[in-house]
């Protein structure tokens, strides 16, 4: 990605092989631009932005609508599975993958279709979770283990039309949610770190990982998952200010563990936190120094538990409509009345 700046005028400039995506606030340097580039390379102007990298946008008076149809009915002829009964939520609320051990015969398939799944998560944080969980067996997946995938399969079935809304009226307020699963891996009883960040009413990044270390209390994993997602929120902070969008006040972070909100306070070791030193000082340097604030939020108002654990059908959709998540069909309306002239124009040049 390249950014310019001069005078007023923003142009970024995204790239992918022969691929690129145009932006900017002045439509005639825009097209100034793109005549520049023209005159140097073999290039085809393919007019406003509506596909890119299997990502489809639909833009709206309201904003843009992004979402993976084609790709993701593209993954379900791959794996024979488009005739399948959907289902709602992308992981049983209680799975066993000890259930059939028997090893899964077809290892590239299943490679195949876990891959594709990873990539269709750019638009469909929903299903985070489930897929690093079938991401985690790849080197030996056994027939339970297919069964989880076949399970996140129906569930797109059932959600093809989905995708994730970018509201255009709305603030530039930079916050994230952060959250743990303490021993959530029946195996190795490691934690899972989950969060999301939000620029305003828009979520921007997610992220569902297991914890590369056993933590040895909720505490101790619910502070790792405050350092991933205080990492992220670090890297968004300078990839704003270089696209113009600078954080004047500090950023909030919110966690549903007081324990962990405690230790930021509290400069002196103990027993709990003396083995997590570099995560500890990694966060408390942030919040000294005015850069981060810290807020407690409910258990049943963390938004950041989609990325954690699966979850009660009625709680995912809840949390998934919080996240920005809807069906394609909720904005025919606004397609029918498209207007794009007050928008910073975007084109996708091959």
């Amino acid at each position: 990605m390249f950014i310019y700046r001069h005078d007023g005028r923003i142009i970024v400039l995204l790239l992918y092989v022969d691929d690129i995506v145009l932006i900017g606030n002045d439509t005639s340097y825009l097209d100034s631009f793109v005549a520049t580039l023209s005159s140097q390379f073999a290039m085809k102007d393919l007019g406003a932005l509506h596909y890119f990298l299997g990502i489809e946008v639909t833009t709206t008076p309201s904003g843009l609508f992004l979402s993976q149809s084609k790709y993701a009915l593209d993954i379900l002829q791959r794996a024979h599975m488009v005739d399948i009964k959907p289902i709602s939520t992308p992981m049983a609320l209680r799975s066993s993958v000890e259930g059939d051990s028997c090893p899964f015969i077809d290892v590239t398939l299943y490679r195949s279709i876990v891959g594709g799944l990873q990539y269709l998560t750019m638009t469909r944080p929903d299903l985070s979770y489930a897929v690093n969980s079938v991401c985690q067996h790849m080197h030996s997946p056994t027939v339970a283990h297919f069964g989880m995938v076949k399970h996140i399969l129906r569930y797109v079935k059932g959600t093809l039309d989905h995708g994730l809304w970018i509201v255009r009226a709305s603030s530039l307020t930079l916050y994230g949610f952060s959250d743990s699963d303490w021993a959530g891996c029946p195996l190795t009883r490691r934690s899972t770190t989950g969060f999301c960040t939000f620029l305003g009413a828009n979520c921007i990044s997610w992220s569902a990982k297991k914890q590369s270390t056993v933590s040895r209390s909720s505490t101790e994993a619910e502070y790792r998952a405050m350092a991933s997602t205080i990492a992220e929120l670090t890297w968004l902070t300078f990839l704003l200010w270089d696209l113009g969008i600078p954080q004047y006040s500090p950023i909030t972070l919110f966690c549903d563990n007081i324990s962990a909100l405690h230790m930021m306070v509290n400069p002196v070791f103990h027993a709990r936190s003396k083995h997590i030193e570099l995560d500890y000082h990694f966060v408390r340097e942030k919040v000294a120094l005015g850069h981060l604030v810290t807020w407690f939020v409910p258990s049943r108002l963390q938004v950041a538990d989609l990325f954690t654990k699966p979850l009660a059908r009625w709680e995912f959709h809840a949390l998934c409509l919080k996240l920005g998540l809807s069906s394609r069909l909720s904005l025919r309306e606004g397609i029918n009345h498209l207007s794009t002239s007050s928008h910073p124009r975007g084109q996708d040049i091959t």
